[in-house]
């Protein structure tokens, strides 16, 4: 008798795992489904956004062909999209629990004796497996996009005649920079490959006593050892006429590291690339505060994907037979903004230096989390 009721618990408790397992299997599938689901929503309207973008400025500096164009907009695509991966994940989440709720399965999983904690475990999971994947994976194939996409856009647009032209409003970006003939001061409008490649660049060159020697206005500018070098260059000098140099050399100190970090875009270096980045970048004594924000910020992506299973959370496992589910997504997706809110205003605070890397990213993802376990709590155990 001993050795067959021994044998029952094994086999119930056998049975009960089998059950919780092919349990959080199903809860598990239908939060993959509604995250990856919103995350297409948000890749096709961003796409059709930057798309209508690309056509204006195709309109407005020259004709570009319509393949050029679409294949510049899926370049851009993921580094547009990643950050949507949070908005995805808070949706996402919202989405599968109403759904699940909308079927009175919850109210079943509930009244099997499972809390909100065991069946938010396969969220949980999705949702830090998400994270991860998009740090190590997404984010390098994001950034090595963004990089070829500004090498395209450059190529595209950047040898426009019209394009050299000043128009209100394109400001562009500027350099100083120090050199063997001395101080210059370089203007360009549209900067690819992370600023080793300047198109429609101006330079205001200096003499060793910071007296103003000459004006260049040149179609592009590439970055060698120790100058650079311009294309189809206009120089200007004090009391001469303007001629015309198909090559013409600017000297510099930079290294391309430290023209990344004056010009480069964020987002075109990855997650694997920052951190020497940054060692590099300290040794020029250059500030670096943003780039180890960033660092900070795709270490910290995981635990905020978590953060937005547990804000979801907070608003959707009322039953539909109370009522007020529109309420209470409304609710959640106003908390969702206000976090993202939150979170871009701490990121700048800290660009500027004023805190930490690691507080600036970090807070935030604290405060939600601290917050959406404290209603947690209250709705499940008053």
């Amino acid at each position: 008798m001993a050795d067959t009721a021994a044998a029952c618990r094994r086999g119930a408790r056998l049975w009960i795992t089998t059950a919780v397992s092919t349990l959080a299997r199903y809860i598990a599938g239908r939060f993959l489904m509604t995250i990856i689901g919103t995350y297409l929503l948000c890749v096709v309207l961003v796409f059709m956004i930057d798309f209508v973008e690309l056509l204006r400025l195709s309109g407005k500096y020259g004709r570009v062909s319509m393949l050029k164009l679409v294949w510049l907009g899926i370049l851009r695509l993921p580094s547009f999209t990643e950050m949507t991966i949070p908005f995805a994940v808070l949706v996402g989440t919202m989405g599968a629990y109403l759904l699940l709720s909308r079927k009175s399965e919850l109210t079943i999983v509930r009244a099997a004796g499972m809390s909100v904690w065991q069946f938010m475990q396969p969220g949980l999971a999705v949702a830090a497996t998400l994270g991860v994947l998009s740090v190590v994976a997404y984010n390098p194939l994001a950034a090595a996009g963004r990089a070829e996409a500004d090498r395209v856009f450059a190529q595209a647009f950047g040898q426009q005649d019209n394009l050299l032209a000043k128009s209100a409003g394109s400001e562009g970006a500027w350099l100083r920079q120090d050199g063997a003939d001395g101080p210059s001061v370089i203007h360009s409008r549209l900067i690819s490959n992370r600023g080793m490649q300047l198109n429609g660049v101006e330079v205001f060159q200096y003499d060793r006593q910071n007296k103003f020697v000459e004006r260049v206005d040149a179609a592009r500018a590439v970055l060698k050892e120790g100058v650079w070098e311009l294309e189809r260059a206009w120089v200007v000098r004090v009391g001469r006429e303007p001629e015309l140099f198909e090559h013409y050399i600017i000297s510099t100190y930079l290294s391309p590291e430290r023209v990344q970090d004056a010009l480069g875009a964020v987002t075109a270096l990855s997650f694997w690339q920052l951190p020497e980045f940054i060692e590099i970048a300290e040794k020029a004594k250059i500030p670096t505060a943003r780039y180890r924000v960033q660092y900070q910020l795709l270490i910290a992506r995981p635990a905020l994907l978590l953060a937005m299973v547990l804000l979801g959370a907070t608003v959707s496992l009322r039953s539909f037979r109370f009522g007020k589910i529109q309420t209470m997504v409304i609710l959640g997706m106003g908390a969702g903004f206000g976090f993202f809110l939150l979170a871009e205003v701490s990121r700048q605070i800290g660009n500027s230096g004023l805190t930490s890397p690691e507080m600036a990213a970090w807070v935030p993802i604290a405060v939600v989390s601290f917050l959406s376990l404290t209603v947690l709590l209250h709705q499940e155990d008053g």
